[in-house]
């Protein structure tokens, strides 16, 4: 057991134990029911306002819950309210800092939309206030150019065109300044520059044009990588002459109004802010001199959030600094360039996605079952027994250990029973040991571990999820997430243990978690019907939707958004959709489910001649309609509409988008609340 007061244990101690004021603080805390839950309005949350995770989950995936709808999890949670908080807050960060400062421009904010391009949330972000778009490819631009359509600011954010481009990105582009919409073409490499001017002249459109600077300043670390003078992406000093040089002679240096950097995502300190605003501003005022039509200075992307709570700037995990502090960092070294070179201060644009929507959603997914290795009970009698039988050489290693253990000499104990365990194996190998003797000798020497003190107490919980959809950084450059049970934190946990999840491969885990541990404290799995156990991983909001594979065919989790609201459950769904089903992974790998389910059909026809074959054609259908994740309890309550392949929902309280499961298009089909 690794706490030892189990029975005064209260949620003040769970907050403590997973360090959720150090991660979650001002969104999320435990109520005095041991459940986690949402404060979607931050550090303005009233008490009554806070969102019980648990009771979302219910009232999301079962059935049988009053409005429960049904959904299999694993399931997104977004929550819009904690969206705007954080849009807000990044706002009025900045604002403090440009009037405490007397700094003579504005703060504009934009949100790229690689981080997470949900419709929905994206959709948000420009409705929620004056917040532009950051596209990095065709379809980012096509996204941002219809949303931004939508936008309710009377002064026209930023579109800033970012990533490699091609003239039909260019043209695009351009199109979108014949539409009024505020599009900055970014140069991310020299070459685009031709293009650029020979596409405006062709459609009559003078664009406006921002270059990518290649800075010194730079940090280390994963996240650092990209920046620098070898980085991806963008000009050097050298190269920015020249788009100068080129712009003035084709009568264009007016359109040179935007100067970009970016040094890395988690950037650790604000020292370090300073350092790359304050080189991104020599290079401005340098522009200015040159001629250019300088407005706006691009920080770029970078401002971090602190995932394991630790307030350090020693880890990609964390950030020692917050928002205001950020934001002050960034205005004092423009403001400084600026007044020092006695240029006008430009508008202050920032990339901020991973501090804008790591918060806003919350993976939930169930442990479906738990294991650990039972170590053997052996009595005196049985390992004599045992040991007689053995060959004379493996007896003799037998003899070391005994040796070994009479002395108390735990290392050379563990040494003796890895050289035991191998010989028998080679035994095992050529023949002259059974397979009942090799579980004895495993059992014996797990008995012997046992007794000097060193066996693991790590369990491993099997998690309905898959890692590699739903975790993907966590995979593919150890990212560290914030994983912790959202109930039953007024309880102990007992346990210890690692994450397998559902595909068949070594890596499906999450065996590393926030504060440097290898394992997490869990609670012991109940029996019973209906007893879950439901985990949650926070501040994945960005990057891992759009990151997922769909490794095994385990498609994405059902999707839920969670609004605050006065009524008697404190929030309402105000929309619901489960997760792709088998048929729709399947097709994405260019299957066609309607040929496989005929193929299916015709073998059932041709094997089975009863009325055995109409279930097996049933289940095999449902199975297509299903998502690839375990069913764990209840069925969902979406269910086949009388023999079509849509759907209805048993609940008409919320808005539901259900996608056609095994029929060749993929249309939606929503129920509004009335």
């Amino acid at each position: 057991m690794p706490f030892s007061d189990t029975v005064n244990w209260t949620p003040s101690h769970s907050n403590d134990l997973y360090n959720i004021d150090g991660w979650g603080a001002p969104y999320f805390s435990v109520n005095s029911n041991g459940n986690l839950t949402v404060r979607p309005h931050g550090s303005k949350t009233k008490d009554h306002q806070e969102i019980d995770l648990f009771k979302v989950v219910k009232r999301s995936s079962d059935p049988n819950h009053a409005g429960g709808l049904g959904l299999h999890l694993p399931l997104i949670i977004r929550f819009p309210d904690v969206l705007k908080n954080r849009l807000e807050c990044l706002q009025t960060a900045f604002d403090n800092a440009v009037r405490s400062t007397g700094y003579t421009s504005h703060y504009q904010g934009v949100y790229p939309v690689k981080c997470n391009q949900d419709r929905f949330l994206v959709e948000d972000i420009v409705q929620f206030g004056s917040f532009g778009l950051e596209s990095g490819s065709k379809p980012e631009l096509l996204l941002a150019m219809s949303c931004m359509c939508k936008g309710s600011s009377s002064e026209p954010a930023y579109i800033i065109c970012n990533g490699f481009k091609d003239v039909e990105y260019i043209t695009c582009a351009l199109f979108a300044r014949k539409l009024s919409l505020n599009t900055v073409i970014v140069l991310e490499q020299e070459e685009e520059l031709e293009s650029v001017v020979e596409v405006s002249i062709k459609l009559g459109v003078r664009p406006v044009v921002g270059v990518r600077a290649k800075l010194r300043t730079k940090h280390s670390g994963h996240f650092g990588s990209t920046s620098g003078e070898k980085g991806k992406f963008g000009l050097t000093a050298t190269q920015i002459i020249r788009v100068v040089n080129k712009l003035e002679q084709c009568g264009m240096l007016d359109c040179f109004q935007l100067l970009h950097f970016h040094i890395g995502s988690q950037i650790p300190t604000t020292s370090l802010v300073a350092d790359g605003a304050l080189e991104a501003g020599q290079i401005y005022c340098e522009l200015v001199r040159l001629g250019a039509n300088m407005k706006v200075i691009d920080v770029g992307g970078g401002l971090g959030i602190d995932y394991d709570g630790s307030k350090s700037h020693c880890s990609d995990a964390s950030v020692g600094y917050g928002l205001e502090e950020y934001a002050m960092a960034v205005v004092q070294a423009v403001k400084f360039v600026c007044d020092r070179n006695s240029v006008k201060h430009p508008a202050i644009c920032s990339e901020s996605g991973r501090a804008l929507v790591s918060h806003h959603s919350v993976l939930i997914f169930e442990a479906v079952s738990s294991s650990k290795y039972t170590v053997p009970t052996m009595s005196s009698f049985d390992i004599q027994r045992f040991v007689q039988q053995l060959p004379d050489d493996v007896r003799y290693e037998y003899d070391s250990l005994s040796q070994s253990a009479a002395r108390g000499d735990s290392e050379a104990c563990l040494a003796c029973v890895d050289k035991l365990k191998q010989t028998c194996v080679e035994k095992f190998k050529d023949g002259s040991l059974d397979i009942e003797q090799l579980a004895a000798t495993d059992g014996l020497c797990d008995f012997v571990v046992k007794e000097i003190g060193d066996s693991n107490p790590t369990s491993t919980y099997h998690v309905n999820l898959s890692v590699f959809t739903s975790v993907p950084d966590f995979w593919g450059i150890q990212q560290l997430f914030p994983v912790i049970p959202i109930h039953r934190l007024d309880e102990c946990p007992t346990k210890r243990g690692i994450l397998s999840d559902l595909t068949c491969d070594s890596d499906g885990k999450i065996d590393q978690f926030i504060g440097g541990e290898s394992s997490l404290p869990l609670h012991e799995m109940e029996g019973g019907s209906g007893m879950k156990y439901y985990l949650g991983m926070f501040l994945g909001g960005a990057y891992q939707e759009a990151l997922g594979g769909v490794h095994n065919l385990f498609g994405g989790p059902s999707v839920v958004r969670v609004s605050q609201t006065d009524g008697p459950f404190g929030f309402a769904v105000t929309r619901a959709m489960p997760g792709p089903s088998c048929s729709d992974v399947l097709r994405s790998m260019q299957h066609e489910p309607e040929i496989m389910f005929q193929t299916l059909e015709h073998r059932i026809k041709e094997y089975v001649h009863d009325d055995g074959g109409a279930v097996i054609a049933s289940g095999i259908a449902q199975c297509f309609h299903n998502m690839p994740y375990l069913t764990v309890g209840s069925s969902c309550c979406l269910t086949a509409a009388n023999g079509n392949n849509g759907y209805y929902c048993c609940s008409d309280e919320d808005v539901i988008a259900v996608a056609d499961a095994v029929g060749g298009d993929d249309e939606q089909v929503s129920y509004v609340c009335a």
